[in-house]
């Protein structure tokens, strides 16, 4: 799952470090792709403090929310689905159809949950910037970061950007979805496709949205 969808769970959380802490797995690897930390594995070096213990908590139900999620009948259906609408537009070019559905469905969740207004994105960045203390920065150093500097810089920019309230606009999922894939990619799409993709998306909208909630209401009856 992603940002947004991970934090539905936490939406009515007022503890800041483990809504933070849901989310910084994917941060840490927005940051730096190659950065792999498992801070789960090392439990015992966040026992004496109590700031550290949450984010570690949050930490662990980002890992066991996506666990579910990625096992769950839902996502597998809908990745199919998926899958089949891109298949024509993707004829062309070196991007992987299952991988493209699979995070379009990510992001599509985060796209609903937006328009419907299920959560308050601007709560949420509150929270990071409440989080964003030297705690957080004593857990990363002890979860083993390479380089704190650079993950400042991108939880400062990801905060101040406010990047996801664009996620309201079908065609800036669209662009996130092309951004993520130029990590991966050279040029990974032709202008065509990515107006195909766009339509593509408002057509898989309509038919997730009817029951979209229904991964999130299975989740969270498993945490």
């Amino acid at each position: 799952m992603n940002f947004l969808s991970h934090y539905y769970f936490e939406r009515h959380n007022p503890d800041h470090n483990i809504v933070i802490g849901v989310v910084l797995p994917d941060f840490v690897k927005n940051a730096h792709k190659d950065w792999n930390l498992n801070p789960q594995k090392e439990a015992h070096l966040f026992l004496d403090n109590p700031h550290h213990q949450s984010l570690l908590c949050g930490w662990e139900r980002h890992l066991e929310v996506d666990k579910l999620f990625h096992s769950s009948d839902f996502f597998i259906t809908r990745t199919a689905t998926l899958k089949q609408l891109l298949l024509p537009s993707l004829q062309s070019g070196p991007v992987k159809p299952f991988f493209l559905a699979h995070i379009g469905l990510e992001l599509m969740l985060d796209h609903l949950l937006t328009i419907e207004g299920r959560i308050n994105i601007n709560r949420f960045y509150e929270q990071l910037q409440q989080a964003n203390t030297p705690e957080l920065q004593s857990f990363l150093n002890l979860a083993g970061i390479k380089d704190l500097d650079h993950f400042l810089r991108f939880l400062n920019n990801f905060i101040s950007s406010r990047y996801l309230l664009s996620y309201q606009k079908i065609e800036n999922i669209t662009y996130a979805l092309n951004r993520i894939c130029m990590r991966l990619w050279e040029n990974p799409f032709q202008e065509e496709q990515l107006e195909q993709l766009t339509e593509i998306l408002l057509l898989f909208r309509g038919q997730l949205q009817k029951d979209y909630l229904s991964i999130f209401k299975e989740i969270e009856s498993k945490l």
